[in-house]
């Protein structure tokens, strides 16, 4: 998952412009023009709009300079019981509530949802400031496993279940459980506790109407290393220990601690060597004379 010529635990290359409203010397829109009208230079050289920095490289702007320097970020990442009836958005069109409303405020940071579950399905979503985190683990080249329990309107058959477990066509392609474990029931209703490695819309409810068999609640109760809490009531959020964000990180193949890109400003004129200053006579304070 490190990406190439980058060391573990390295911070990634950010855009230019990003970085620099970020230290307050401008809005994202104000700094693009300023890029374009080649008033940033990075490495002594004029930076392009889009351009990338990554620590070590020094920037100037306004006879000013900075290093760009990497340093170890603080996220939070929760996990939320969802309830039914709310969408994974931060906003919608009909004013349906969304699951952000109930989420604490932020300063100077966002809530990422990992995935999606849909309007009728409830339980485990995880949100995090870590947005690293977060894209790595929806990629699927990480394998990051969800486990479902499913409630179904009737018993499937042994074949049934080995056509889920060996793979189906969907409209979308190919589809499978890595793993289909029985959980109970009788009568109308069974409950099975299901396993799958992608996150394709609505794809757990394709699976079993692939085999004619409906699904009459849906409830996500792992995501890779997180799972939901038994005591967290749906509607609430708990806050994942610093130790746990870690181990969620690290089972992507992250480093266990985030780092990201700062701007550190540099002492010197522009032109001149930096972190030195120029020395000259001292005046003598008022009313004092120079030794002679």
């Amino acid at each position: 998952m490190t990406p190439r010529n980058e060391t573990p635990g390295s911070a990634a290359p950010q855009r230019l412009q990003k970085l620099m409203a970020a230290a307050g010397l401008g809005s994202r829109r104000a700094l693009e023009k300023v890029i374009e009208a080649g008033e940033v230079m990075v490495n002594n050289e004029p930076a392009a709009l889009g351009a990338t920095v990554r620590a070590g490289d020094t920037v100037t702007y306004g006879q000013r300079r900075w290093k760009v320097a990497s340093k170890a970020l603080s996220h939070r990442t929760l996990i939320y019981n969802k309830p039914e009836g709310e969408v994974t958005s931060r906003s919608d069109p009909d004013g349906r509530p969304t699951v952000f409303d109930r989420l604490p405020r932020l300063h100077n940071q966002r809530w990422v949802a990992v995935g999606r579950l849909d309007l009728n399905t409830t339980g485990l979503l995880l949100l995090t400031t870590d947005g690293e985190l977060a894209n790595a683990m929806m990629h699927p080249s990480s394998n990051v496993d969800r486990e479902y329990a499913c409630r179904v309107r009737g018993e499937a058959s042994p074949e049934q279940l080995h056509a889920l477990r060996e793979g189906v066509k969907l409209d979308d392609g190919p589809a499978r459980f890595s793993d289909i474990q029985p959980a109970g029931g009788s009568g109308e209703n069974h409950w099975y506790h299901v396993t799958i490695m992608e996150g394709r819309n609505r794809e757990v409810r394709r699976l079993w109407d692939s085999q004619g068999l409906v699904v009459s609640r849906l409830k996500r109760v792992r995501y890779g290393a997180a799972f939901l809490p038994k005591r967290l009531l749906v509607g609430k959020w708990h806050e994942v220990e610093a130790r746990d964000h870690r181990v969620l990180r690290e089972d992507v193949g992250l480093p266990g601690s985030a780092s990201g890109l700062v701007l550190q400003g540099l002492r010197g004129k522009v032109g001149g060597p930096a972190g030195k200053k120029t020395r000259g006579r001292r005046k003598p304070a008022p009313g004092k004379r120079r030794r002679r």
